[in-house]
């Protein structure tokens, strides 16, 4: 058999329907953007452009090239004075490299810096500028590091529309050695930009990956030897196979990462792309980055097909990590989590964990404070519980959800306006309520796709609406510029006063959960069934399906509802963090149900707490006749 038809045959995913051997993408939801990979020894680390959100650069762990796990940040604001400060600035490329024995990161703001660190969880060292000279020329952004086979690493230069160029690297991390110039790759600008240029090696071949811009087009070039000599290179065209799958939202990825090979011979990336379907936009969310298996032909590289289906996974250990989720906090530690970033330099020195244990204090004047995350999903809950004497309208504290270039803003607050209110407001809606809760207000906004619900509560068990939906469209959309580069962000605010929030939940578990919510899935497919949407398998072998992240707290819940149709007797299981090392926590039973009739069936569960992808496993033989449409736990009454 061919190499390449094994690695067709290697990726089309098949008995997967009681196993978790299959992925499907993104597997970096959210803003994503630039990504570069790093394999050493049996770990994988990620990092790519993290623009204004800051700490700047945060590197990304994983065993799988799958699940993924913040381990640090690299650049602090205290030493990123020389960083624009705004949307569309900060720091670009962020490339994650190894070589001398250390680690290092590439990155620009404003000129080519460093950091270098003896291990990818730091400390990393303060930033140094690369030195550059009229030879050299301008070293530009979205540079990445290639080392070649013999341990010598090469700068792969690019600076605006036309520039193209190779240099080595000394043990100093600075530029040595002559220039290999490449800007004949686009005078002509066969690749409209020609830039986030990657490079790997195979058989003795140098492989050269240009991007042609923002949302488009990725290339292949290829070479027997470093040189500048245009002859000696070989143009072979596009990187990703045509799109065959009707149903794709992510259908033109670019800025890869430099593909790498596993110990089973088998070639992966990483690739960026917007979320957009024929008539759904979510380019909001950002640039997100999805894992596709490489695949060779006569010593050319393809990258698989973008796909909605499911992707047999690359032949790796578990790693123990949970899918990449908004991560909740309980603020009990004194460092903050990793998890979170901020939107401006001031944000990151206004705020402490210390002031008032188990809280965080948004420390905010006349400006507003950010702490928030990078948003994940198109169904969840978020919840939090505020602290705030609102006695005037500059006062207000809660929810924060913004896109890209902060343009768009849905704010859930406490706040005064003649008067304490519960206030919900996004572009010209507004949404008032009396707050009868008091200074401290539990604050909930419910995401079911483009659709935003205001709750409050006074003690976090008994809700009340804050007015009816309000669109979230204009935040999901492409604006100006591509939001600025950046995707959309969802956490906490303060402004007017300082604030104090004792917990920060994403995806709460005992809020409804959408079926159609789910991350990862085998055997099954999203359905519109009446006026609900819902999920049902496929086949009559029956199917999977993953929601991440579920938030279950610290106290176990007492059982589980099942929001479902069926059109006969039957039994799906409930599962924890996986279907093969995982916890079975409950067996439902389905009785039948008439044809358009959802059906509310309960069952306790085993004890758990905490954080947790939940698995919906269906039967076998129910092909179209089992629907699903949410889940909730439930606490004793």
């Amino acid at each position: 058999m061919l190499f390449a038809q094994a690695q067709e045959q290697q990726h089309s995913p098949a008995g997967n329907y009681s196993n978790v051997n299959t992925y499907a993408n993104p597997v970096l939801p959210g803003d994503h953007p630039d990504p570069t990979l790093l394999k050493v020894g049996s770990d994988f680390y990620h990092c790519g452009s993290s623009f204004h959100f800051n700490p700047y650069l945060p590197i990304y762990h994983s065993k799988d090239l799958i699940h993924w796990e913040i381990i640090s940040r690299v650049v602090y604001p205290s030493k990123a004075s020389f960083v624009a400060d705004r949307p569309s600035g900060g720091i670009w490329q962020g490339a994650i490299t190894y070589f001398y024995g250390s680690y290092w990161i590439y990155f620009s703001s404003g000129g080519q810096w460093f950091c270098k660190a003896s291990t990818p969880y730091g400390p990393w060292s303060d930033p140094v500028q690369v030195q550059t000279n009229p030879v050299t020329g301008a070293l530009g952004y979205d540079n990445s590091i290639f080392v070649d086979d013999d341990g010598k690493p090469y700068m792969v230069i690019k600076n605006g529309q036309k520039i193209n160029r190779l240099q080595a690297l000394g043990k100093d991390g600075q530029l040595t050695d002559t220039v290999i110039n490449l800007d004949w790759m686009n005078a002509h600008l066969q690749y409209s930009w020609a830039e986030g240029p990657v490079m790997c090696k195979r058989n003795g071949w140098y492989f050269y990956f240009p991007a042609g811009d923002v949302s488009g087009g990725q290339y292949v070039l290829r070479t027997k030897e470093l040189t500048a000599d245009s002859t000696k290179w070989e143009r072979l065209g596009d990187f990703f196979k045509p799109v065959t799958d009707p149903n794709v939202g992510f259908r033109r990825p670019n800025h890869i990462s430099a593909p790498l090979q596993l110990e089973d011979g088998s070639w992966w990336t990483l690739g960026q792309s917007y979320e957009k379907y024929d008539h759904d936009d979510w380019s909001g969310t950002g640039r997100q980055t999805s894992l596709y298996p490489v695949i060779w032909e006569d010593n050319r590289p393809w990258g698989m097909a973008p796909t909605t289906q499911p992707i047999a996974k690359p032949n790796l250990p578990q790693s123990g990590i949970l899918w990449r989720s908004v991560q909740s906090d309980d603020f009990e530690k004194t460092d903050l989590s990793l998890n979170w970033h901020f939107l401006n330099r001031k944000s990151a020195t206004s705020y402490s964990l210390t002031e008032r244990k188990g809280w965080v204090r948004l420390k905010a004047d006349t400006s507003r404070i950010h702490l928030v995350q990078k948003e994940t999903d198109h169904y969840y809950t978020a919840i939090t519980k505020v602290d705030l004497n609102a006695t005037d309208t500059a006062a207000k504290a809660g929810i924060y959800l913004s896109n890209g270039n902060q343009k768009e803003v849905a704010r859930l607050y406490s706040g005064f306006e003649q008067g304490k209110k519960i206030i919900f407001k996004l572009d010209t809606a507004v949404r008032i309520v009396p707050n009868d809760a008091g200074n401290i207000v539990w604050l909930k906004l419910e995401r079911y796709a483009h659709d935003l619900t205001a709750y409050y509560s006074s003690d976090g068990k008994n809700w009340k609406v804050v007015g009816n939906p309000v669109s979230a469209v204009n935040i999901d959309k492409t604006q100006p510029n591509f939001n600025s580069w950046v995707g959309t962000s969802i956490g906490l605010f303060a402004e007017g006063k300082p604030a104090d929030f004792d917990l920060f939940i994403c995806k709460d578990g005992y809020s409804t959960l959408p079926a159609i919510g789910y991350s990862n899935y085998y055997g099954v497919k999203s359905v519109t069934k009446g006026n609900d949407k819902a999920v049902t398998t496929t086949t009559s072998n029956g199917g999977w399906l993953m929601i991440s992240g579920v938030e279950l707290g610290k106290t176990s819940p007492a059982s589980i509802e099942v929001t479902a149709s069926s059109a006969k007797a039957a039994t799906i299981e409930i599962w924890i963090d996986d279907l093969n090392n995982g916890t079975l926590i409950a067996t439902v039973p389905l009785s039948s149900t008439s044809s358009e009739n959802w059906k509310l069936f309960t069952k306790k569960i085993k004890s758990i707490s905490g954080h947790h992808d939940v698995f919906i496993k269906f039967p076998a033989g129910n092909a179209d006749e089992i629907f699903i449409k949410s889940i909730r736990f439930t606490q004793s009454k």
